[in-house]
């Protein structure tokens, strides 16, 4: 049995259980644990393997809410944001964005309209005066605290000096900078060994939290939850539920004998692209822009891959989130319209994903005007005969994830009777402690690190993946025989042990897409399939059978969720 089930199992009892392994429901198990509350957490399936795992990797203020009337949300993402790139730096990065704007004036009458009533009419392009006017607010807020410079509007000749391969039709282009997050899921496994890490009291352990556990059904006696990896079950009790599991949230409570309609998710998708030529035309920076439906949509550089996305559609929760043909189609459309001379085709998709954003029920209201904000709604449920406060959480957005933990856990701390003890404001997350601030920083923490066994390539791998903890696991490296991989160089089979020892690994999939960003760049061959599934055998216990079947899993999931063939070396 894992131990994280087995300490579960054997004291299976805490002040909160949090259901749900995103970031939000992670950041309120970091946040609480921090207060000195004994919480636990389950999740389904791996952390961050929802939405959060499928989202655009940006950490931004919202400019198109604004539109919305969601001034509160906007603020306060800009204001998390800022403090992201402060407590977070590892994962966490500026981000320069460009505008392309094709008008002057278009918009200014039908902005009011949406503004007012919410729907998007016929798709009239917003023009230089509204984004003007919508960016002075934005770096509005970031006042206070503010580490970004503030936007640009250059005419038609300076942009095209500057994006040569840009839609010569255009006006003007306006800059401005957010954030971006290239590594959302070891993010999130990083604030949630944080939360681990404060619990530990004393040697016991009063943050308890483990994935593949799912909540099955509630009985007299309390909470059924079930392995999913073993298929064995046990009941778990608390004296407050935290139902964090996104667009789910109404599933959740279904299984918990309460129904509600609390959710309205829409799919989002996204392709990426090895398409040098269009890496290239991006310089180095995120293009975002409203297409000819008027949705906005962008086009982002990340390390040698570019990312294209995303589509707002009303999701059907009884069918898988892939990313369609015509959604592809879409996307490919959009890149013509702002690279007219640049041509994509489906042999340099190397990646796709898709995800449902945990948006609240919004019946006629159009997708792209469901509100990106977040409520907390309580109702109260009788179990193992005592009355239980289950809080769910409707909505909640990626950049806000701490300042919503924090909301959370207040909630939480009122009817505990318990007193907020630290704020997460200013409190470094994971490796993001003491991590380098310039190029200079990383250049000098690389040299620093390579040794007779960790080459400089190896060293900055490292410290890409896990921020500053990366002292850690050279730590682990050195401590026993190592042998990189002859399938990549960026992993080892010293690496993938510290890994199961440190980070819950359930299956093979979970190092290929969360523990690393191999299947995202479109990185995975058949024979790094057999060398990790090989590394992974010996720590989990894995029979040639059971290495077999994780390959086969594997292939099955990045071909059914991911449009990625991977033959097999295994007959």
């Amino acid at each position: 049995m894992r131990p994280q089930v087995q300490a579960l199992r054997e004291r299976p009892h805490a002040k909160v259980l949090i259901i749900g392994g995103g970031i939000n429901g992670v950041g309120t198990f970091r946040d609480l644990a921090l207060q000195g509350v004994d919480v636990a957490l389950v999740e389904r399936g791996d952390y961050c393997q929802g939405a959060s795992g499928a989202s655009s990797h940006m950490i931004h203020g919202g400019i198109r809410y604004l539109e919305n009337g969601e001034f509160r949300l906007v603020k306060e993402s800009v204001v998390e944001r800022n403090r992201l790139l402060k407590i977070a730096p590892h994962y966490v990065k500026p981000l320069q964005t460009t505008i392309p704007i094709f008008s002057t004036f278009s918009g200014i009458l039908a902005a009011p309209v949406r503004f007012l009533t919410h729907k998007q009419g016929k798709p009239q392009e917003r023009g230089a005066f509204l984004i003007k006017a919508g960016l002075t607010m934005y770096d509005s807020f970031s006042r206070d605290g503010g580490s970004v410079p503030r936007h640009e509007f250059k005419g038609r000749a300076k942009a095209l000096a500057e994006l040569p391969d840009i839609n010569p039709g255009i006006k003007y282009a306006a800059t401005y900078y957010d954030a971006s997050v290239h590594n959302p899921e070891r993010l999130t496994l990083d604030v949630l060994q944080d939360g681990e890490k404060a619990g530990l009291v004393d040697g016991t352990a009063n943050a308890r939290a483990t994935n593949y556990l799912s909540v099955i059904s509630i009985q007299d006696d309390g909470v059924v939850l079930t392995d999913q990896l073993t298929g064995e079950s046990f009941t778990f009790t608390a004296d407050v539920i935290v139902n964090t599991t996104g667009a789910w949230v109404d599933e959740t409570n279904t299984a918990m004998g309460a129904l509600t309609k609390f959710m309205g998710g829409t799919k989002g998708s996204h392709i990426v692209l090895d398409h040098p030529e269009l890496l290239a035309a991006c310089r180095g920076r995120e293009i975002f822009f409203e297409h000819t439906d008027g949705r906005i949509v962008l086009i982002y550089p990340m390390g040698d891959r570019v990312l294209v996305g995303t589509t707002d559609i009303d999701a059907d929760m009884s069918q898988d989130a892939v990313c369609t043909d015509a959604e592809i189609d879409y996307f490919f459309d959009l890149v013509g319209h702002v690279f007219p001379n640049i041509v994509v085709t489906r042999d340099e998709i190397v990646y796709s994903f898709s995800g449902v954003r945990p948006l609240p029920r919004h019946d006629e209201t159009a997708p792209g005007f469901v509100s990106r904000d977040y409520r907390i709604e309580r109702a109260d449920r009788i179990i193992a005969g005592a009355t239980v406060p289950v809080l769910s959480l409707v909505g909640g957005k990626w950049t806000t994830f701490r300042a919503l933990a924090e909301h959370m856990s207040n909630e939480v701390l009122a009817i505990l009777g318990v007193e907020r003890k630290t704020s997460t404001a200013k409190l470094p997350i994971g490796g993001g402690a003491n991590f380098p601030v310039d190029g200079a920083g990383v250049e000098a923490w690389i040299a620093a690190h390579v040794s007779e066994h960790i080459d400089a390539a190896r060293a900055g791998v490292l410290l890409t993946r896990y921020g500053t903890r990366a002292e850690t696991v050279l730590a682990y490296l050195a401590a026993g025989e190592d042998e990189t991989f002859d399938s990549t160089h960026e992993l080892s089979k010293r690496e993938v042990a510290f890994m199961v020892e440190n980070e819950q690994i359930g299956h093979l999939i979970d190092v290929l897409i969360r523990r690393t960003s191999l299947a995202f760049r479109g990185l995975v061959t058949s024979e790094l399939l057999a060398e990790t599934a090989a590394a992974l055998a010996q720590p989990l216990g894995w029979s040639a059978a059971k290495i077999a079947e994780e390959i086969s899993h594997t292939q099955n999931i990045l071909a059914r969720f991911h449009g990625v063939q991977v033959q097999s070396l295994i007959a």
